[in-house]
């Protein structure tokens, strides 16, 4: 709801003023509780308070489209460690960077948002969170290209700022100018950040996993910590080290004890399919063992990854496979399945393609090492994908 402006005896009515109720308050209270401290969790609080009055609003107002980016499932991994949320509207994206302060002079944004290549956006939206009036304002936008020209950099905190008066209080014009003008330049070029090794995140995830260190964001350099964050799978693990959460990615546990929490909220299961229901003729016989299962959307159509051992779990010889969700439907030609080493590597054999419609699309692969992570890939990408390291 919007609210008015007048009824709060406000001076700018050319803000976004909208309500927080009571329930909601407490509602997201309750789903920002794990966390590795209490300052994380009321990170996750403000940024969740933001995200769901603010979101509803673009999708009412101007794209009724618009979802979280990286993915919705990757946000209590960032907010961990940054304040901040990404909504993409199309091909645009807009940085909500949320704030308890009542001095709006200037806008601060952290590093992250603007210098990771996947987080980067082309508009940020300055958000105000007042609890104890219950809204919140969205008090002034800028763009990329601004934060990087006219903004300064504050090293000792590595964050962005731009003056109050230097930012469009008026949303009004922001729209209209992506109609009016869509060819002017919100976003400047983001330099790459530095590929790491997974020895090298290793080391990474084991110093900064402690919770006992504050600003792990701080701990190391900017560009090694970028490259860690921007990598799904690695800041997962950071995440969940955080919350003295052990191994969550093993296969090999999940099929032995079941799949763990963590990867559940993920969307895998597993399902016990009988040696006797052998499929389509010609086709091998379903393993007795417990097959692991991850529900895809692809072009708002279902799909299933599947993924189990070719024999016994020591053979170390694993199947992953993808199939239309829908029964006796095919997968269409392009499709593309593919697997890489846990730093994103490709590997000889680790892709399958569809050149013509077909039942099922799989690679299998032989590991070696106990430990070792793969990550697997779909194209198209599936929606709310976030990168995961499965571990063998």
């Amino acid at each position: 709801m919007t609210l008015e402006p007048g009824a709060l005896t406000l001076i700018n009515t050319t803000d976004m003023w909208l309500e927080i109720s009571e329930a909601e308050k407490t509602k997201i209270w309750e789903q920002s509780q794990g966390f590795s401290s209490t300052n994380r969790r009321w990170n996750a609080y403000i940024n969740r308070l933001s995200l769901n009055t603010v979101l509803p609003w673009l999708r009412e107002e101007y794209a009724k489209d618009a979802t979280v980016f990286p993915a919705l499932k990757a946000l209590p991994s960032i907010w961990e460690v940054v304040n901040g949320t990404g909504i993409s509207l199309g091909t645009t994206r807009i940085a909500l960077i949320p704030s308890e302060a009542l001095d709006l002079s200037e806008l601060r944004v952290p590093q992250e948002w603007v210098d990771i290549p996947n987080w980067s956006a082309d508009y940020y939206l300055a958000v105000q969170v007042n609890l104890e009036e219950g809204y919140i304002r969205i008090w002034g936008c800028t763009t990329h290209a601004q934060l990087k020209t006219i903004g300064s950099y504050d090293a000792s905190d590595r964050a962005y700022c731009l003056n109050g008066e230097d930012l469009i209080s008026n949303l009004n014009i922001l729209w209209m100018a992506r109609e009016i003008c869509p060819e002017e330049v919100t976003h400047l070029e983001t330099a790459p950040l530095p590929e790491l090794s997974a020895a090298q995140a290793e080391n990474l995830l084991q110093r900064l996993g402690n919770p006992r260190l504050i600003l792990p964001r701080l701990a190391v350099p900017f560009q090694t910590w970028g490259a860690l964050l921007e990598h799904g799978g690695w800041r997962q693990r950071l995440y969940e080290q955080r919350q003295g959460a052990q191994q969550q990615w093993s296969i090999r546990q999940w099929v032995q004890s079941g799949v763990s929490d963590f990867a559940q909220k993920f969307g895998w299961g597993s399902v016990e399919l009988q040696p006797t229901l052998a499929g389509a003729r010609g086709s091998e016989p379903e393993s007795a063992t417990p097959t692991l299962v991850r529900k895809l959307t692809i072009a708002q159509q279902p799909y299933e990854l599947r993924l189990q051992p070719k024999g016994s779990i020591e053979d170390s010889i694993w199947r992953f496979e993808l199939r239309n969700g829908n029964r006796g439907e095919l997968i269409p030609s392009g499709f593309k399945l593919k697997l890489l080493t846990e730093d994103l590597q490709p590997f000889e054999g680790n892709q399958a393609q569809a050149t013509k419609p077909v039942n099922r699309l799989y690679v299998e692969v032989a590991l070696g090492d106990a430990g070792e992570g793969l990550v697997w890939q779909v194209e198209p990408t599936p929606e709310d994908y976030e990168c995961e390291i499965l571990y063998f």
